[in-house]
């Protein structure tokens, strides 16, 4: 620490006002946030490991010199045992997600944006981090290869799989293992692997832009594996449909740097380093668990043999022996999980069992919104005049739907009808007979009726509609004053109904 200082020291040419140390996240660095009088901070680091800070050390220059978003290396000790690096902020894509993870995986909309910032830029740095990058300076060793694969395979099966206790032929395995590795190392690529690839490891900036940190274990690989890591990242919780969301904007995002693969090819190449991640991440979890006896990883391991178990039901992969001993471990007794569902979130949005929408029953029921059943549902009908600007919605809401009328026959081109309104029987007659305004209302009954039964069921109290025609006067009234009486006979809702131009407000009663 206090050579750590001295760097500091020598680097801004006065001490820092305030030395915070930073909670680690199963590494062996230290991370501290040094802030001068002036309130600007950096972040200090402490590592055990020379290689690996020099490795840290030099893809950050590299992918810092590429205009990547990483935090920059401002000065680094003789040793490079120390180092000062910019400082990215305290909120990681963990700490962001958090509300939507702790509600079982029931993400909004705010944090499925960060989700897609996030993997649209991973390609970026698998792609253009590799340019021009010298490969030997990674940590521990320059490349993905068949050695790496066999090292982490053998890892789960001595770290995790023998503490179960379970029965296995130790050379089967070992040749499902051998082919396995194999395939995985089949397909030639030039991108940066990052390794580590994880919400922990990506910081969200002031603009909430995604900013990357703890590469230095990358190396020459796949770029599968990176997705994979991350969109299978045993805590997270993501539902099967985000997932392939996520899996479609980071294809989409590739297609900007190299020559994609076919969608099926990606799938299957994609299916087979998610079976290796979730064995790798098991059997750190079985180190750090089983044998560290750290809390965190050991209750990390039903998420994980969960991904395992969803995995395994695909029964894609060519490796016999190893899938049916895989089928066998996950149904032992320690590893039958009943999970409780989260029902509430700390940010107010509300979760149930309840779940109104048809999705893939894996996917989990939906979030539900603070303005779920809040009582009974109230519509809103407005005729206007286009000449005067549409009606505002003063509910807070953000207002519905608006139907432009203009395009059905007009009865005020007509003298008779220039001094009514579309409540009197001659319009009245004049728009039925014609016909058109009845084939425009056919489209809009539709909609509004899907509209009105979801908004029943999630027990929203207010949804506007709004006609506008030329004058405000003819087409307009009818439509508005059809609309709300339908509504009002089909679901017994209340229905206000307002003809500005007019001056003619009415309430039709729930009934």
């Amino acid at each position: 620490m206090e050579n750590l200082i001295k760097l500091y020291t020598s680097y801004t040419g006065a001490e820092p006002a305030n030395v915070e140390k930073i909670a680690g996240a199963g590494s062996n660095r230290e991370y501290y946030r040094f802030t001068d009088d002036k309130g600007k901070t950096i972040i200090g680091v402490v590592g055990t490991s020379r290689d690996e800070n020099h490795a840290f050390i030099y893809l950050s220059k590299h992918f810092a010199g590429l205009k990547l978003p990483v935090p920059k290396v401002v000065a680094v000790d003789a040793d490079e045992l120390r180092y000062l690096q910019t400082d990215l902020g305290e909120t990681s894509l963990y700490d962001a997600l958090k509300d939507g993870r702790n509600a079982g995986g029931r993400y909004t909309q705010n944090e499925k944006l960060l989700l897609k910032k996030t993997i649209r830029e991973l390609p970026a740095m698998q792609m253009v981090g590799a340019i021009g990058l010298d490969w030997t300076n990674c940590y521990p060793q320059p490349e993905f290869d068949e050695d790496s694969v066999l090292f982490d395979l053998n890892y789960f099966k001595y770290c995790f799989l023998k503490p179960t206790e379970l029965d296995f032929h130790e050379l089967k395995l070992e040749a499902n293992f051998r082919m396995f590795a194999k395939d995985l190392t089949a397909e030639p690529t030039d991108s940066f692997l990052y390794r580590d690839f994880q919400a922990r490891n990506v910081m969200i900036d002031a603009a909430g832009n995604p900013c990357f940190i703890d590469f230095q274990g990358g190396r020459k690989g796949p770029y599968y594996y990176d997705l994979a890591s991350f969109l299978w990242q045993a805590s997270a919780k993501y539902s099967h449909k985000l997932r392939r969301e996520l899996v479609y904007e980071y294809y989409n995002s590739l297609k900007n740097y190299i020559e994609v693969p076919s969608v099926r090819h990606f799938v299957e190449r994609l299916s087979l380093f998610v079976l290796f991640r979730t064995l790798q991440v098991l059997g750190a979890y079985g180190f750090r668990g089983y044998f560290e006896r750290k809390k965190y990883f050991i209750d990390s391991i039903p998420a994980a043999i969960q991904n395992l178990r969803e995995l395994l039901e695909l029964d894609v992969f060519p490796y016999p022996y190893m899938i049916g001993m895989l089928k066998r471990l996950i149904q032992l007794p320690q590893f039958v999980q009943i999970e409780e569902k989260s029902m509430t979130r700390s940010d107010g949005l509300k979760v149930d069992d309840k779940n109104i929408y048809k999705g893939h029953p894996q996917d989990g029921p939906a979030t539900y919104s603070k303005y779920d059943g809040k009582g009974p549902l109230v519509v809103r009908v407005f005729s206007f005049s286009y000449r005067k600007g549409i009606p505002e919605d003063e509910s807070g809401n953000g207002g519905g739907y608006v139907f432009d009328c203009r395009s059905t026959h007009n009865p005020g081109r007509y003298e008779p009808y220039k001094k009514l309104t579309g409540l009197d029987a001659p319009v009245i007659r004049f728009l039925e007979d014609d016909g058109e305004i009845l084939t425009f209302l056919e489209s809009v009954y539709k909609l509004a009726d899907a509209h009105v039964e979801r908004y029943m069921q999630r027990g929203f109290t207010d949804l506007m509609f709004s006609f506008g025609c030329t004058g405000g006067q003819h087409r307009s009234v009818y439509s508005a004053q059809h609309l709300a009486e339908h509504l009002n006979d089909k679901y017994g809702i209340e229905v206000r109904i307002v003809h500005r131009e007019q001056g003619i407000n009415g309430v039709l009663a729930a009934r």
